[in-house]
């Protein structure tokens, strides 16, 4: 099934099959649709705990992550949406800790589909009308809502005051949508991309970013001005680095609250400490949830986030190749590929490299930075999808360096 994951309970399989029937109309954009599915619905959006909302190219995941696993440590319930999935489609959708059930999976997505009769919403608008009636329904201390594409007009973008909304790391990814030519927007694309992420930012509630270069940055605190957000922006607002310590490195935050040292996060890859700062930083920024330094540390140090430069374990892959270290992950821009040729980097052992890609990803801007550290790559199709043909993805790695391809 395009897009969607199947699913053996009977009752979710029946409504994805509905799901997987949806799709974008052609040049549809905005979130009319979205509005007037929810008013249907009761407005659920209006009914949440206190919730964090984030934006991103790269980064935003594992920064609901890090929010996630340190308020659990402070002993919040707390609800997340984080997106796609990588198996279930329950993954999208996580209550009070736990993945929701076959049974209200279900019962939720009929309940929207049968309420959209003549509004013909996307495949996202659904998930996330479904997502936001759980949410509302089911108690709990705290939500964490990831973005799913851009933010203007992204279906999560109609929340009226969350108590913090954060930017991580930007770069071009999905520019058919985001770099689309409309009047009134920048014309720089990387200014673009701030532009529509930055369009989540609410009246009163602290925009937390990342930093970034001035253009980026100038479209960021504009839009921001424009609602009267108030910024807290890396380098500004908030500092953090890595420091040695008598202990080993630890993570330095730094804000007009004091100091923290904090560990290094247990997710592989330098750019995690990043993307735990900023989780950091969204939570020292908001006034609503009270927490402690404890449940921050305890919090780093217990995050977990699949397909991100994760070691798989025992499993019938790593029983096939005995002695060989398998690294997952997502990535699939420019951007992403500079963190993991980063990370392979820091590798001794010789890296084989099986590479799939959707047709609308910048193949030649990922696979350049990560040629030269990977020895022999196996380009295959990503089944069920528009992709590159393996035979084009080899040819651009072997051009990039890449001794041996197949």
């Amino acid at each position: 099934m395009k897009d969607f994951a199947t699913s053996d309970n009977p009752a979710v399989q029946e409504q994805l099959q509905r799901l997987a029937a949806l799709s974008l109309p052609q040049g549809r954009f905005g979130l009319e649709t979205i509005t007037a599915l929810l008013e249907r619905l009761g407005n659920p959006q209006d009914h949440l705990p206190p919730t964090f909302h984030v934006a991103g190219t790269n980064g935003k995941g594992s920064t609901c992550a890090f929010l996630r696993a340190i308020l659990e440590a402070q002993g919040y319930a707390v609800h997340t949406a984080t997106k796609p999935h990588l198996v279930r489609y329950n993954e999208r959708i996580r209550l009070a800790g736990k993945l929701i059930d076959d049974v209200m999976l279900a019962s939720l997505l009929k309940e929207v589909l049968d309420q959209s009769s003549g509004l013909s919403p996307s495949f996202f608008e659904v998930t996330t009308a479904a997502m936001f009636l759980a949410f509302a329904r089911i108690p709990a201390h705290a939500c964490v809502i990831e973005v799913g594409l851009g933010g203007r007009f992204d279906a999560t973008n109609v929340l009226k005051r969350p108590v913090a909304c954060g930017i991580a790391a930007l770069g071009l990814d999905h520019e058919g949508f985001l770099l689309r030519e409309e009047m009134g927007t920048p014309s720089d694309p990387m200014a673009r991309i701030a532009f529509e992420k930055a369009s989540i930012a609410r009246p009163g509630v602290p925009l937390v970013t990342q930093a970034y270069t001035p253009e980026v940055t100038h479209e960021i605190v504009k839009a921001a001005r424009k609602v009267r957000a108030p910024v807290a922006m890396r380098g500004q607002e908030w500092k953090a680095e890595i420091v040695a310590t008598d202990l080993g490195e630890r993570l330095r935050y730094i804000d007009e609250a004091g100091e923290l040292l904090l560990p290094i996060p247990r997710l592989p890859g330098a750019h995690q400490a990043d993307n735990a700062a900023l989780a950091v930083a969204m939570l020292r920024h908001q006034q609503v949830l009270a927490f402690s330094a404890d449940a921050i540390a305890l919090g780093i140090e217990e995050t977990r986030w699949p397909a991100r430069l994760q070691i798989l374990g025992d499993g019938p892959l790593t029983a096939r190749l005995p002695n060989t270290t398998i690294i997952l992950d997502g990535g699939h821009n420019p951007d992403a590929a500079q963190v993991i040729a980063a990370h392979l980097s820091t590798l001794e052992s010789p890296v084989a490299a099986i590479v799939g890609m959707l047709a609308n990803k910048d193949a030649k801007g990922f696979l350049d930075p990560i040629a030269p550290h990977v020895s022999v790559l196996y380009a295959i199709p990503v089944a069920g999808h528009d992709h590159h043909a393996p035979a084009d993805l080899a040819a651009i790695a072997a051009a990039a360096g890449v001794a041996q391809v197949h």
